[in-house]
């Protein structure tokens, strides 16, 4: 039978010896007591004497292991029959030495214990399971400090909604454990990026949202929540407790700022007042049991009564006394004051600060917190979705780590799926964070800002054997694990995996960054994004690797250049390449701008599609964005607009900080549609990313590129009237605007673009294109965004001409998006490459604004994952010519992309040609 670490079974041997030792300490006392007076005076004995001794005496213990920890044979999360197995032939990242510490060698793991790291002789073992690892990169599991996997379940259906409660601002004594779904679809996808423990948290909606569990995420016999957890708090079950034993470390949520002042109607002024009124009732409480223990250990037995204690109240007290990690969701500088006061008024630590957006702006402030500064738990580049996150940086962990700060990196999934927490690390390195601080901000830091590190986070004998073997190095794009054990087992039967490029076994050298870091703290977050026209007239490009351009009339991307040697030029006059190859006359130019790409690339100007990018400066700042259209199949539409069809070129907004920092790595247009939250949204523009507003030449690229609708089962009105809707309108039922531009699409003038994530309403749209044109005698031109399940469909879809946009990272949020094709480990293609596989016209959509800007690592990480199907050249078409296909852009984006060293995470957007303005914007 399987072991779990949850409850703890009594021993009438050990209640023996804690009895007498409780009795042994009363006695100690008594006899003080005896020498201390001259006429000393016996209080009568209560019958529960010796428990309430050991129970006092139990409140001065700190959590930690028992001191024998490291002695042990055995996990406590051992499953019997679980085999020995034998790593062989490893590039070990132990995370010892700071992370520094890399040892070739094998690992041993037995009863759920590593038990041996180096040369390691298994000649005394039976049955050994050996993996051969081919000098593969192998890290402790990685750590999720930050998650709400199982409370806030995917996909999210409204009976598994349990991350936040709205029964009032303090909440200490809720449990996440008590709504953890057993049946989330992301606990096998979190696995397969290598996640193995995680600290599920309640949501933010309060100011003390309740307790957080750690887990660990492999599947139990049990089948039960309370299996999966890791060292839970003694009395979590109401079993016996070991007064002589040390307590385990529990973990609580706080928020602050704009949360919980949202969800209460109330302000940042209401929440302090809470914390402190809900610390000052524990304190009382506290300072209740130490006056009672003090009097129980003189020996003051006459009237004491009942140890005062508090269940609602309890988990509060024991953050006081210094019991419990807190978790502290905070944005701001001002949240960030107002807690470090409230530590050091009520004396007692923050464990880390969580999303900490502005953590990087103060880390004096930090510093001063009570006990220990806070670690920060971060995002990487996910930011500006609200005005707390605003002024977040990407060079946040490498500012925070430079002034000695602890940097975690979180997923607060499924926020970001934390199967692709590991990118989070790779993406702060890539920003300047060390590569052992950033491997470590997802091992062993968590694992020690959780008060697990004594068993977790590094690959140490003696520790947990959570183990992943990497198909390249856990910092390389891509990286996907080959296998990963959980406790000693293996969670794949029969793990996929893509070859990667040998160079993909080292750690990436990363830009330099120096110049940017320091013009982030300078400008408190917010440094000059706007283009920079470079004076001259000519730009000579030298030490080019590669040259990428579009196909004049077919729109394909090809290489037309390539130098091993890396020592090519490219010669940009006005805009336009007049050269490109050897050019050695160009190196005369002596008043030319000369940009030396260190064998980087030169590549077509990146298309965005899929976010509200153009639309919106702070997507939760509603003053910020143009809105959501009215939908005339789910709303009363208003008669002044009725028959109308919005453009979203009549909204488009300029000059947000995620357009620039999208222009400044590459993606020089973009393609929006009118924001809906129903079936029609409208028509949507091009626009550039680089425009400071709608005047400036160039700016709107295409006024009208396709009209977009939506397919839902989520919608509120049937699939069914949804479709009829569809056909209604193809087949000549609309009025007005909306009736001439869906008579557009039916003469194949236009495409219909359709957001549809389920595999039937795809099915169903690839019949009604056949049945419209059968009718009309045209091709229509469809293209299918979201589309979640369309590998489901692909000989079908490459068959009907239906193109498609989806993300390079599915993930399921809701019903319609369950069956993905996850990729690698768990299956040997991905979504992307079994479409292009089938002829589909594939392009990549990025859905959230603050992505967009690593559009070029999703195309690259969409190769990788292809195992050679996708080469370069057909990687940069899935987010540039095949986007434009797509959705229906007649004037190709002519803008070329210039960058500086190697590829993926090791190279940097230095400039951006364009022909159309006739100059270089250099970055």
């Amino acid at each position: 039978m399987e072991k779990v670490a949850t409850y703890v079974p009594q021993r009438r041997g050990k209640l023996i010896q804690v009895a007498i030792a409780a009795l042994a300490a009363l006695f100690c006392s008594l006899t003080y007591l005896f020498f201390l007076t001259a006429e000393p005076r016996l209080e009568p004995l209560p019958l529960n004497a010796a428990v309430i001794l050991a129970q006092c005496n139990a409140l001065h213990l700190t959590p930690g292991p028992p001191d024998d920890f490291s002695a042990r044979k055995q996990s406590d999360r051992f499953v019997e029959g679980t085999p020995p197995t034998l790593i062989r032939n490893a590039s070990i990242w132990t995370g010892a030495e700071n992370g520094h510490q890399v040892i070739h060698g094998d690992i041993l793991l037995d009863k759920g214990l590593i038990k041996e790291i180096g040369s390691v002789d298994v000649s005394t073992y039976r049955d050994v399971v050996v993996v051969e690892a081919e000098g593969s990169w192998v890290s402790p599991g990685i750590v999720d400090l930050h998650s709400h996997l199982g409370v806030s379940s995917s996909p999210s259906l409204n009976g598994a909604r349990d991350g936040n409660s709205h029964a009032g601002l303090m909440l200490p004594w809720l449990r996440s454990l008590d709504g953890m779904n057993t049946h989330d679809d992301a606990y096998q996808l979190s696995i397969s990026g290598g996640v193995t423990t995680a600290n599920v948290l309640p949501g933010s909606a309060n100011a003390a949202g309740g307790q957080a569990f750690v887990i660990k995420l492999r599947p139990t016999t049990e089948r039960s929540a309370s299996a999966m957890l890791l060292e839970p708090p003694y009395s979590l079950n109401g079993t016996y407790v070991d007064p002589a034993a040390r307590p385990r470390w529990r973990q609580m949520k706080h928020a602050c700022g704009e949360n919980p002042s949202r969800v209460y109607s109330g302000t940042r002024m209401d929440t302090q007042w809470a914390f402190r009124q809900g610390y000052n009732t524990a304190r009382i409480i506290k300072e209740k049991q130490d006056a009672y223990c003090a009097k129980a250990l003189a020996g003051h037995w006459t009237g004491l009564g009942e140890f005062p204690e508090d269940l609602q109240w309890e988990a509060l007290v024991d953050v006081l006394r210094g019991r419990v990690k807190v978790q502290n969701h905070c944005y701001e500088a001002v949240d960030f004051d107002g807690i470090i006061r409230l530590t050091n008024e009520f004396k007692f630590s923050i464990a880390a600060f969580h999303h900490a957006h502005e953590a990087y702006l103060v880390p004096d402030l930090l510093k001063k917190a009570y006990g220990h500064p806070p670690a920060v738990a971060i995002f990487a580049t996910h930011g500006r979705y609200k005005r707390e996150a605003f002024r977040g940086s990407e060079f946040a962990p490498r500012i925070l780590a430079d002034n000695g700060l602890d940097v975690v990196m979180k997923s607060d999934h499924p926020v970001l799926d934390s199967r692709h927490l590991v990118y989070e690390a790779q993406q702060a390195h890539y920003f300047g964070l060390s590569a052992n601080l950033a491997l470590a901000s997802v091992t062993s830091t968590p694992a020690r800002i959780m008060g697990q590190d004594h068993r977790i986070g590094h690959i140490i004998a003696g520790y947990d054997a959570d183990i992943v073997i990497w198909d390249s190095h856990p910092l390389a794009l891509g990286a996907t694990p080959k296998q990963v054990f959980i406790d000693g087992i293996a969670q794949f039967e029969k793990p996929y995996s893509s070859a990667k490029p040998k160079f993909f076994q080292h750690a990436p050298s990363t830009p330099d960054w120096d110049k940017e870091t320091a013009e982030t703290i300078k400008y408190e977050g917010l440094p000059p994004l706007e283009p920079k026209r470079a004076k001259e007239e000519v730009v000579v490009f030298r030490n080019v690797g590669s040259v990428f351009l579009k196909d004049a009339e077919t729109r394909s991307v090809e290489e037309v250049f390539t130098s091993a040697s890396k020592d090519g030029v490219v010669v940009v006059k006005k805009g336009r390449v007049v050269c490109r190859g050897m050019c050695t006359a160009a190196l005369e130019h002596t008043d030319a701008l000369h940009i030396d790409l260190e064998g980087g690339s030169i590549f077509p100007g990146l298309v965005a599609y899929g976010s509200q990018l153009g639309l919106t400066h702070i997507t939760g700042e509603p003053s910020t964005s143009d809105g959501p259209v009215f939908d005339p199949l789910s709303m009363l539409v208003p008669g002044i607009i009725d028959g109308k069809l919005m453009k979203a070129s009549d909204g488009l907004l300029f000059a947000s900080r995620d357009a620039y920092l999208a222009y400044r790595n590459g993606v020089t247009s973009a393609v929006v549609a009118p924001t809906s939250r129903g079936f029609l949204s409208g028509l949507s523009a091009v626009f550039s990313t680089s425009a400071a507003h709608k005047l400036v030449d160039g700016a709107v690229i295409q006024e009208v590129t396709a009209i977009h609708v939506t397919l839902s089962l989520s919608s509120g009105i049937s699939v069914s009237t949804q479709i009829a809707t569809l056909r209604g309108l193809l087949l000549g039922g609309g009025e007005g605007e909306i009736g001439q531009y869906f008579g557009d699409v039916a003469a194949g003038k236009i495409p219909l673009v359709v957001n549809a994530e389920s595999a039937d309403i795809i099915a169903s749209l690839v019949v009604l294109k056949k049945e419209v044109e059968a009718a009309t005698g045209n091709p229509i031109r469809l293209t299918l965004t979201g589309a979640t399940e369309a590998h489901l469909l692909a000989k079908e879809l490459g068959e009907s001409g239906v193109g498609v946009l989806t993300k390079q990272r599915p993930y399921p949020s809701r019903w319609e998006q369950k069956r993905l094709l996850a990729g690698p480990p768990l299956t040997q293609a991905s979504a992307i490459a079994t479409l292009v596989a089938h002829n589909v016209t594939v392009g990549i959509e990025v859905t959230d604004e603050p992505e967009v800007r690593n559009t070029c690592f999703d195309a690259g990480w969409a190769a990788l994952e292809s195992n050679g199907a996708i080469g370069k050249a057909q990687a940069l078409a899935l987010v540039s010519s095949n986007v434009e296909t797509l959705l229906g852009v007649a004037s190709s984006n002519s803008d070329l992309v210039a960058t500086k060293g190697g590829d993926d995470f090791e190279a940097k957007v230095v400039a951006i040609i364009s022909s159309f303005r006739g100059y270089v914007d250099t970055v």
